[in-house]
């Protein structure tokens, strides 16, 4: 049997399989992940106030104006960014020791959302407690900044699921007795009532469901054109949190709201149309809803939002044209309404550049939009631009060629105006360059460029054609459109 030393030996033994899973089971260091993100860095830099972060969520910030509250209370400094090598390579050797893949970098657009929820719910917290303490000078007929709106392209990461204390409380606040104080004649129990609406349902999931009534939603419609900014704004802040469900957005459309919100979009207090530009994203993002927002008249509101002096307007106008413009007959209205210059514009000037490229993506893929942006010059406008690398992101020259791309169904048009632009060159340099879906969308324009035009054509009988055109002519002189005759 062996002595007793050998069996303690043998007892603690670890065989090769048990230390790999103890290395992969070891979580990463806290210094090794983005404070932002939450996972670990593939691109760290260190900021000018000594912090580390993951490169595009230190862009983010800087984009979107905000500045996150470190665990110490501080705030970090944007102003200067350093590529931390020293702990990228540590980060990949702890990677590699742990048998675990190496992080990727996060795209832009990943990080603006992290970054909007981030702001979205320090702004709230902050908000929530000025609004309970100032009660009594917020029910005036002026503009009172209270709060900030709610992220909305999904169920935001700092929300958490409802505990049996909150169901508890729910019983304490039923349907009724937000009915009672929302039809009240004194604005002060309506104010109270509303919230006391907005605050529970900022972050209790079952309570959103519960409450999203069309008794309800009638009550919150008769405050939404209030004269009063308290009663306007948390009108439209509980909406916005009622439509962060799935299963709301298509009882919010039927219950006759979106009108409203298109008015307080139009003419609201400042903070009323920042939360209405939110809800009609919000509400866009649900399929059943798009054709029938469209239909009410959001477009036209939402287009002229992009040139708001918020930003938070401006960026939420250009999220919920995205989704409406993925449907057709969204695009034709946004067509006729002229958004192809307005959306050119934007991106000639280098704002909102990202989001106003996805788009005129969407508009390419109709003939409708492909005619307008080859009228209203994109060819050249995208050609340049990618001759010019004139992109923030990554992101966004994989967008620039999308939309070109979709303009190349434009047939022998989109050839010549493509040819006068200098593309082939330009995309020629993309294919020696790019990543492998950039050089697969940059081929692929190639193709249509250089395909011969007997492919393309079909043979013109030339002599056939000239007959034609003289037939056409007499006929016009027979029914008096002649050249000169028309003097």
């Amino acid at each position: 049997m062996g002595s007793g030393k050998q069996r303690w030996k043998i007892s603690f033994h670890k065989s090769p399989s048990t230390l790999l899973l103890l290395k992969k089971q070891s979580p990463p260091p806290k210094e090794f992940l983005c404070p932002i993100s939450g996972s670990l860095m593939a691109d760290p830099v260190v900021v000018s106030s000594g912090h580390t972060f993951e490169r595009n969520c230190v862009r983010a910030c800087v984009s979107l104006s905000f500045k996150p509250a470190m665990f110490d209370g501080s705030k970090p400094e944007f102003s200067t960014v350093i590529p931390n090598l020293a702990l990228k390579s540590t980060i990949l050797n702890w990677c590699r020791d742990h048998f675990i893949d190496p992080p990727k970098p996060i795209d832009h657009y990943t990080a603006e959302e992290l970054v909007h929820k981030l702001s979205t719910a320090e702004l709230t917290r902050t908000a929530s407690q000025l609004s309970i303490t100032s009660s009594e000078e917020s029910v005036t007929p002026r503009n009172v900044h209270t709060s900030t709106l709610l992220a909305l392209t999904t169920r935001p990461s700092c929300y958490s699921s409802s505990s049996s204390s909150d169901v508890e409380a729910l019983n304490s606040l039923e349907e009724e007795e937000f009915i009672i104080k929302l039809k009240s004649s004194h604005v002060f129990e309506q104010e109270e009532g509303l919230i006391s609406l907005r605050k529970l349902t900022r972050t209790k999931e079952e309570t959103r469901i519960i409450l999203c009534t069309p008794r309800l939603l009638s009550a919150i419609k008769c405050l939404i054109s209030s004269r009063y900014s308290s009663l306007q704004v948390n009108a439209v802040a509980a909406l916005v949190n009622l439509s962060l469900e799935k299963q709301n957005k298509v009882k919010i459309v039927r219950s006759g709201i979106v009108p409203l919100l298109i008015e307080v979009l139009r003419g609201g207090f400042p903070e009323s149309q920042d939360h209405a530009a939110g809800a009609l994203f919000s509400l866009a993002l649900d399929d059943h809803n798009k054709t029938a927002i469209g239909v009410l008249g959001a477009l036209p509101p939402l287009l002229q939002s992009l040139r708001s002096e918020s930003e938070r307007i401006r960026h939420d106008s250009a999220l919920a044209l995205y989704h409406l413009s993925l449907v057709q007959s969204n695009q034709v209205k946004m067509i006729k309404l002229g958004s192809v210059q307005i959306l050119l514009g934007m991106v000639k000037s280098g704002h909102m550049m990202g989001r106003v490229l996805l788009i005129l993506c969407n508009l390419a893929a109709c003939a409708e939009g492909r005619a307008a942006m080859l009228d209203g010059g994109a060819v050249e406008c995208f050609v340049n631009m990618l001759s010019r690398e004139d992109f923030d992101s990554a992101s966004t020259r994989d967008s620039c060629l999308a939309a070109l791309n979709g303009l190349s169904y434009g047939g022998l048009r989109f050839k010549g105006l493509a040819k006068e632009a200098g593309a082939e060159e330009t995309l020629e340099k993309v294919v020696n360059t790019g990543s492998e879906r950039i050089k697969q969308k940059a081929s692929r324009i190639l193709e249509v460029l250089r395909r011969k035009d007997e492919e393309e054509e079909e043979e013109i009988d030339w002599e056939k054609l000239l007959e034609s055109e003289d037939d056409l002519s007499r006929t016009r002189c027979l029914l008096g459109g002649g050249g000169s005759n028309s003097f």
